[in-house]
């Protein structure tokens, strides 16, 4: 190697002070040649700094991630919203009581009622090990007093919100607050009202269903339990009237208003009301006494079986997905309003979620309220 650089370097020298001969160019032309083919000593190659090895590792994940199939819009979000649920579960419970805290719409001496995010159970749940809303109230409270303030002070869910279910969340601050809560909500002084997207119009386009709901055991390839609807009547043999069935011992009494704000698409924004308070209400009531199933209601969408809702063409073609990719819709039922008549009545209003709105904007379902948009 030294002796091809000496050559080098004795052949190029005249070309400076002297003008080069034809044999004097040749011998370098070789000398270069030669010295490019000759393998280097790895002494000499550069040391690999961190920084460029990061930057290679980062450059390889990113060619992973990049899907070659181009997405919708709306599939994006749900990857989006399916990533951050997950992240949800799986953070510190000072982050999701910080996360909390940001979503707080009211407060005062006895209540608080925060912006549930998606996919949060409210309350512990035995059979997995997921983050819940009540195991980092403590923070939460300690978040709203001052850190640094030593308090006493409580939160405490009062009525509760299915896991997929987003919106207004109402806690007391003591045990004081909260049977008062129950109290005012068994003398119904307690409104809660919701915007669903269902699949299918209503009919009438309002109304109110009375409709007992039992929970019963659905054998088959995957037995399972659900709730399901119990009637009192049902209809004659010769189809020309109702008779009276004898009621179920365990069903459970469940009444919803509804009413239909708009439809287009083959879909429908409603405002559900219940009146009672009955594990899964709303979505038996929609999907098995209307059959109008909440949009990304997987679990009511079949009577008999678990399987992702079967979605018709017409809505798949307006909300840019594949009936494979459906099963990845979150559940569009959303805790819009909120009214507890005391004292001073409180009546908030929660905006919607991202995805909830951007739904409405694919299947062009408008409402009057400015609020959102």
């Amino acid at each position: 190697m030294k002796f091809c650089r000496n050559i080098v370097r004795r052949e190029f020298c005249p070309f400076l002070y002297h003008s080069p001969t034809w044999a004097q160019c040749r011998r370098l032309q070789r000398c270069l040649r030669a010295l490019s083919t000759l393998d280097t000593d790895p002494r000499d190659k550069p040391r690999l700094r961190a920084v460029d090895l990061a930057d290679k590792v980062q450059k390889e994940k990113l060619k992973t991630q990049i899907d070659p199939n181009p997405v919708s819009a709306l599939q994006q979000r749900v990857t989006e919203l399916r990533q951050l649920t997950r992240q949800l579960q799986n953070v510190h419970p000072n982050v999701l009581a910080k996360h909390l805290h940001r979503n707080v719409l009211y407060q005062d001496k006895d209540l608080v009622i925060i912006n549930k995010p998606y996919g949060i159970t409210v309350r512990d749940d035995s059979t997995t090990n997921s983050m819940s809303i009540s195991s980092v109230l403590p923070v939460l409270s300690k978040l709203m007093d001052g850190m640094k303030v030593k308090t006493d002070s409580l939160l405490l869910p009062c009525l509760g919100l299915e896991k997929e279910v987003t919106g207004a969340l109402l806690l007391a601050r003591s045990l004081k607050a909260a049977e008062h809560i129950a109290y005012l909500h068994s003398h119904n002084q307690v409104q809660r009202k919701y915007w669903a997207v269902v699949v299918g119009v209503p009919v009438p386009g309002e109304g109110v269903i009375d409709i007992p709901i039992i929970e019963r055991e659905v054998t088959g390839p995957q037995p399972h339990y659900k709730m399901s609807l119990s009637p009192l009547f049902r209809m004659k043999d010769g189809g020309d009237g109702l008779t009276k069935m004898r009621a179920h011992r365990q069903a459970q009494p469940a009444v919803t208003k509804y009413k239909v704000l708009d439809s287009s698409s083959g879909c429908s924004l409603v405002e559900l009301e219940p009146l009672t308070d009955v594990k899964h209400q709303l979505r038996v009531h929609m999907a098995l006494a209307l059959a109008c199933p909440i949009l990304g209601d997987h679990k009511y969408s079949h009577r008999s079986k678990l399987a992702p809702q079967k979605l018709p063409e017409r809505i798949l073609k307006k909300l840019k997905l594949e009936q494979s990719k459906s099963r990845n819709l979150p559940l569009h039922l959303h805790s819009r309003e909120l009214t507890v008549q005391q004292t001073s009545e409180i009546n908030l209003t929660c905006s919607l979620p991202k995805y909830f709105f951007q739904t409405l904007g694919l299947l062009h379902l408008t409402f009057t309220d400015e609020k959102d948009k």
